[in-house]
């Protein structure tokens, strides 16, 4: 339930004017707080709800609706332009456009598609495989003739690096662009001449996506630092999971010793500052409205 609605740039129109930065988001509860905090796209991480809907790893276990569901609860609950993590459209061609339709019904203004095989595993786990560029290409081309609305951005994902190096990766970025994905996303890039020849193929053509992964194989860089290398959208899309991670830790261990929550106060919301975030005071005020 969204009690003031903003509106907001479109995923373009930040490309265009400066650059968009998304961070990853896993339910409606991060991607409202991120709204709150003045994003305008967010970025609905695959690893991210693995992670706390499953309390897994990321190597392929959610399907469609599972992500479905939480886009619909992020749609109902905030404005912000939700770029959604569709893995590999969770099958064929046939599947890749059932994933799209249903995706963008639910509110998504971008949707990502990768080329790997399966199972599919996060970006900078090893033991990846691919699906052919040719296969990848046709998934596309589906993606692209499912959407509803051309507003709806496809985005096109390589994860040929790690498999088979950064000149595999070039030729299936150029495929896709020329497939018509709307924004192409070379994932785990090494270094600054992989970057070099990333920008040589595609920059100016189509904007371009970094990935930056806490730990992971891609050197972390700002955001700004990122814009003037060529890139047009940044996510961060597993860094809240991990901050929370690490502070569930800290909590439960101090819960666990000292059988209270008095050495967290200081670093939690009270019952009422957590009631003024999710909006419980707005939205009992509105229900009053309608009582006889």
């Amino acid at each position: 339930m969204i009690l003031e609605t903003k509106k907001m740039p479109t995923i373009q129109e930040q490309i265009q004017t400066d650059l968009c930065l998304a961070p990853g988001v896993y339910d409606a509860l991060s991607a409202r707080m991120a709204q709150q905090a003045g994003f305008e796209t967010v970025y609905l991480s695959g690893a991210s709800v693995a992670y706390t809907r499953l309390g897994g790893p990321d190597i392929g276990l959610l399907g469609l609706t599972e992500v479905a569901d939480v886009l619909r609860y992020i749609s109902e609950q905030t404005d912000v332009n939700v770029i959604v993590d569709a893995d590999t459209g969770f099958g064929n061609a046939i599947n890749v456009m059932r994933t799209v339709r249903l995706l963008e019904r639910e509110g998504a203004h971008a949707i990502q598609l990768e080329d790997q095989g399966f199972p599919k595993r996060c970006g900078h786990l090893r033991g990846k495989t691919l699906v052919s560029k040719a296969e990848m290409v046709g998934k596309l081309k589906a993606a692209v003739d499912a959407r509803r609305s051309d507003d709806t951005l496809i985005i096109g994902r390589t994860d040929a690096i790690a498999v088979n190096g950064i000149g595999d990766a070039i030729e299936r970025a150029v495929a896709y662009q020329e497939a018509g994905a709307d924004i192409i996303f070379v994932e785990g890039y090494r270094d600054q001449s992989h970057i070099d020849q990333i920008m040589r193929a595609l920059h100016g053509k189509v904007p371009l996506m970094a990935n930056m992964v806490e730990g992971g194989d891609t050197p972390i860089d700002d955001a700004q630092t990122l814009r003037k290398k060529g890139y047009s959208l940044v996510i961060f899309p597993g860094g809240l999971v991990r901050a929370l991670t690490f502070a569930m830790q800290g909590y439960f261990e101090s819960l666990k010793r000292t059988g209270t929550t008095d050495a967290w106060r200081d670093k939690m919301l009270n019952f009422t500052e957590l009631n003024e975030v999710i909006q419980t005071p707005a939205v009992l005020e509105l229900g009053q409205q309608y009582e006889p």
